[in-house]
């Protein structure tokens, strides 16, 4: 599967709770300065991006954007529940990352990786994680514009995209992409994080089209070594090089205080979407010649 070719791209990338909380701030920002950008020919989601891709096909930015400013905060257990202990997918991973010899060898070991925790786990871990995938979108239907969503097959380590004509449901596509840590299952297949097939962007997955803006909540950053080429500089080069202009909006020094130490957390959803609006209203001038 190709991306095709096209006019506009809009690339939305991962970065956790917070970080799909910065992206509907930055879109509901740009369009309350008078920048839409969501008409874009494609939309290109990866793991937190793909799941504002999703919501995105069901309301509009300002909309998602109020509700998560209306959410309420969410309330911590006094003491956890007894469970197994958990596993720090982070340094688990750190270490899967440090030990691969290029980017295939790395996803084979964090396939097999993600394997391993499926099979010490009690099975259902698929069909919870797909309830809460589908209770944050507003709907569930692929949209007719051209959406591709990205992840990757934890059994051949092989990258996967997902699109309205690949016969998986949105809210699968979404929860793989999501899969941070035991695989996603689909059938008999299973799927981990869409951030592990080139990075958390996946810009790459552009190439053909005219102009193409990347939201990056990471900031481009990569885990990998550099000399791999994963990081968001790498590829908006070989964007530029195939022919498109290439913006990215990284986040600025308010947004990247609003996420904290840990961009999982639900309570910096909302101070990242509000640092996000801002930084979207602020960018929409030097963006709108651009886009437009």
């Amino acid at each position: 599967m190709t991306s095709g070719t096209g006019e506009r791209a809009l690339v939305l990338g991962g970065g956790g709770s917070a970080g799909n909380a910065w992206l509907i701030g930055v879109l509901a920002g740009l369009g309350d300065a008078g920048l839409e950008v969501t008409d874009a020919d494609l939309i290109v989601g990866t793991s937190a991006g793909a799941t504002a891709a999703a919501q995105l096909a069901g309301a509009d930015p300002a909309t998602l954007y109020a509700g998560i400013l209306s959410a309420t905060p969410p309330q911590r257990p006094a003491a956890p529940p007894a469970a197994r202990p958990a596993v720090d997918h982070l340094q688990r991973t750190n270490e899967i990352i440090a030990a691969s010899a290029d980017p295939a060898d790395m996803r084979r070991r964090l396939g097999a990786s993600a394997l391993e925790l499926d099979a010490a786990s009690d099975g259902t871990g698929s069909a919870r994680w797909r309830a809460m995938v589908a209770s944050r979108l507003p709907g569930t239907a692929w949209p007719q514009r051209r959406m591709l969503i990205a992840a990757v097959d934890a059994r051949s380590g092989e990258p996967v995209l997902f699109d309205r004509d690949s016969g998986i449901d949105l809210v699968d596509a979404v929860a793989a992409s999501t899969s941070s840590g035991a695989p996603y299952a689909i059938g008999d297949r299973r799927y981990i994080d869409g951030g592990y097939r080139r990075s958390s962007e996946n810009a790459d997955l552009a190439s053909g089209y005219a102009r193409v803006l990347v939201l990056s909540p990471l900031g481009g950053r990569t885990r990998a070594p550099l000399e791999w080429g994963m990081q968001l500089a790498v590829q908006a080069e070989e964007l530029r090089a195939g022919g498109s202009s290439v913006e990215t909006l990284l986040p600025d020094a308010a947004s990247l205080a609003a996420f904290g130490e840990n961009m999982m957390d639900l309570a910096r959803r909302a101070p990242a979407a509000r640092a996000g609006f801002e930084q979207g209203r602020d960018a929409a001038e030097r963006l709108t010649p651009f886009w437009a």
